[in-house]
């Protein structure tokens, strides 16, 4: 190709081969030096030449100058005996086939621009071939989707070498349609199928960027009053409107979300999933139960995971009838002094509020919940204790039957203390025959809010319980700027004896040994 000089010469190179192409066939073989640019080392020229490829094919596909049909031997049509005009479709559609695989390769280019018009470029190509279809209809007003066109771009977004979340957010905008969503969900199940198969072990880098399409992939609640298609047709038979199109929705969704889980993942993925399993998937799959066994085993592995299951545990219990022996007594072995400290302990304690609210619990069962956060809240940080203080008196508040524990004037010594704190089953902690002595302990902690929280029990517990959300996430640094706005009423003395002079009084044995001069 012959290159201007001087800035933007590429440019208009490439625009007079657009020109000569769209004005005469003869001129066909120009396509060669527009499809030569896309191989430039210059990111300023590829970008030219995608702009070029765009309208130059966008046209050819609006005028129906592409073959139709499946796509013959490009060796075989031109030795053969058609007529030109088929040849020349045929040798056109092939030079296409070319353009979108270099742009699917353009996908992984350094410069994020010429990848972002990459991507750009090809979705306006499944556009374009939605409406001016390359195959044909099985039947008139059959509604042909590019398929293949759009396996290309999610192979080139799910890459196992590159993190494509950059780019994958630019995808967001058409996920908005009602077609492209049905796609992404069932061309992400086909390429995870293909990644996996054979492969032993599957990079890091793949399984990011499939959570970040699959997280996403958002259905609507509600069934919407007309579908939104990014595709135009104008048939009146769609395969993606059928009787109930949000449910073949949440079919594909549902799909896509176990082909995910079915494989091993890293430990950082599981999380990632577990904190949007409960707003952002169950409530959009046709079978939320299927979601069961992989959530039991989150919470059965201990740690952040089962505190991250629970949200998705709730909605199976509350909801679906998910029947679970040991979930308070697992519940009950997550009470760690670390649970203080972890990210989501403000999750955590709102869920537990929520399990440990119905009074048809037992009084064993609720009084070792309050005996086991009363004993790790003699080791926890001052914004935890005002948050699980009010947490054990609502839950005497709760079940009368509890209030036994700081009632018991004739109690065992603390060194004889029937309680056992390394017994997961609270049934056998012997909690309700102790004591809530750990409360009257922090009535003497060293900060006044935590001390005044402690003393509550000192009186009748009122039966409106004390709201805990506000205090879920207080932060310590929430803690000392609330200690500072306080106003003293008055001027608080720091020593009983005024201080007379830098060494003290004459008869202070400091000034008998030491002087000024």
């Amino acid at each position: 190709m012959e290159r201007d000089r001087g800035p933007g010469g590429a440019g208009r190179v490439l625009g007079r081969l657009l020109e000569a192409v769209l004005a005469s066939r003869g001129e066909a073989n120009a396509v060669f030096d527009i499809l030569a640019a896309l191989q430039s080392e210059d990111p300023e020229e590829i970008q030219e030449a995608v702009r070029i490829c765009s309208r130059l094919f966008g046209a050819l596909l609006e005028r129906g100058e592409l073959f139709v049909g499946r796509l013959p031997s490009e060796e075989a049509v031109m030795t053969g005996s058609q007529g030109a005009t088929h040849k020349y479709k045929v040798w056109m559609r092939h030079r296409y086939h070319s353009c979108c695989n270099r742009l699917g390769e353009l996908l992984a280019h350094p410069s994020f621009q010429v990848k972002e018009l990459a991507l750009g470029t090809l979705m306006k190509f499944v556009q374009l071939e939605g409406s001016h279809p390359l195959e044909k209809p099985k039947w008139e007003g059959n509604y042909l989707f590019p398929r293949e066109l759009f396996k290309l771009v999610m192979e080139g977004l799910l890459s196992l070498e590159e993190d494509r979340t950059l780019l994958l957010s630019q995808l967001q905008e058409y996920l908005e349609y009602d077609d492209i969503r049905y796609h992404t969900m069932q061309a992400a199940v086909g390429v995870m199928a293909r990644v996996t198969d054979g492969q032993a072990e599957v990079p890091l880098t793949f399984w990011n960027n499939a959570f970040t399409l699959l997280s996403a992939v958002s259905l609507p609640r509600q069934e919407g009053s007309t579908p939104s298609f990014y595709v135009k047709h104008t048939g009146e038979r769609s395969v993606l409107t059928p009787p109930r199109p949000l449910q073949e929705h949440r079919k594909a969704f549902q799909l896509m979300w176990l082909s995910f889980l079915k494989h091993k993942l890293p430990v950082s993925l599981y999380k990632k999933v577990l904190v949007i399993m409960h707003d952002s998937i169950l409530p959009h799959l046709a079978q939320p139960t299927l979601m069961m066994d992989f959530l039991t085993s989150a919470y059965d592995i201990g740690g952040a995971i089962s505190l991250l299951a629970l949200n998705g545990l709730f909605i199976l219990i509350h909801k679906h009838n998910l029947e679970y022996p040991d979930f308070y007594r697992k519940l009950y072995s997550l009470l760690e002094p670390s649970v203080f400290h972890v990210k989501y302990r403000a999750r955590f304690f709102h869920l537990a509020d929520l399990f440990l609210s119905s009074s048809h619990l037992p009084a064993y069962l609720v009084a070792a919940f309050a005996k086991r956060l009363s004993r790790l809240a003699l080791t926890a940080p001052p914004e935890a204790l005002l948050m699980v203080l009010p947490f054990i008196c609502n839950l005497l508040r709760r079940h009368p039957a509890c209030r036994v524990l700081v009632h018991r004037p004739q109690g065992p010594e603390l060194d004889a203390d029937p309680y056992d704190p390394g017994e997961q089953d609270p049934a056998r902690s012997c909690a309700l025959d102790s004591s809530l002595w750990e409360l009257q302990a922090l009535q003497k902690h060293y900060h006044p809010e935590v001390s005044k929280a402690a003393s509550v029990i000192n009186q009748a517990l009122c039966v409106p319980e004390a709201s805990i959300a506000s205090l879920l996430e207080l932060t310590p640094y929430e803690v000392f700027e609330r200690d500072l706005k306080k106003k003293v009423p008055e001027q608080v003395p720091l020593e009983f004896i005024p201080a007379v002079g830098l060494l003290g009084r004459q008869e202070d044995l400091c000034a008998q040994y030491f002087s000024l001069s």
